[in-house]
């Protein structure tokens, strides 16, 4: 099984030029595959960290934010299932095409693209409702 890096949270204009050295020196040790998770920001975290930005950050706190907004829809936190970890719009689009290309470049996740979806074990469900949990009918 290939050992895998995850670069997260990628946070905008503060953490993402990282993105490339993260992905170099995890390769240089042995990492085959990479992912990555953009900063998400839930109700329980979100003042902590606007606290924390604006203490440790504060010449770039309003840009990250902004950052943020952009790829969230305007908010702090988009929890929708489809963009809840990648984003959405165009500063979301640019972030996952630079890292899927510095992927591309070190040669990582190549035994998962263009994979087979394997249907041999797909049964159609009966017309009378609830399957077994059990193999059953």
């Amino acid at each position: 099984m290939p050992v895998g890096v995850l670069c997260a949270p990628v946070i905008p204009f503060l953490t993402d030029h990282q993105i490339e050295p993260v992905l170099e020196a995890a390769w240089a040790h042995g990492a085959r595959q990479a992912g990555y998770v953009l900063m998400r920001l839930p109700w329980e975290v979100k003042d902590l960290f606007k606290d924390w930005l604006e203490r440790h950050y504060p010449l770039k706190a309003k840009h990250v934010m902004s950052r943020v907004h952009a790829m969230r829809g305007g908010r702090d936190n988009d929890p929708s299932f489809g963009s809840r970890m990648k984003g959405e719009g165009e500063l979301a689009r640019l972030l996952s095409q630079r890292f899927r290309q510095a992927c591309e470049r070190l040669g990582y996740n190549a035994g998962s693209r263009n994979r087979e979806l394997d249907t041999t074990r797909f049964r159609r469900p009966e017309r009378s409702g609830q399957l077994s949990l059990f193999g059953e009918g």
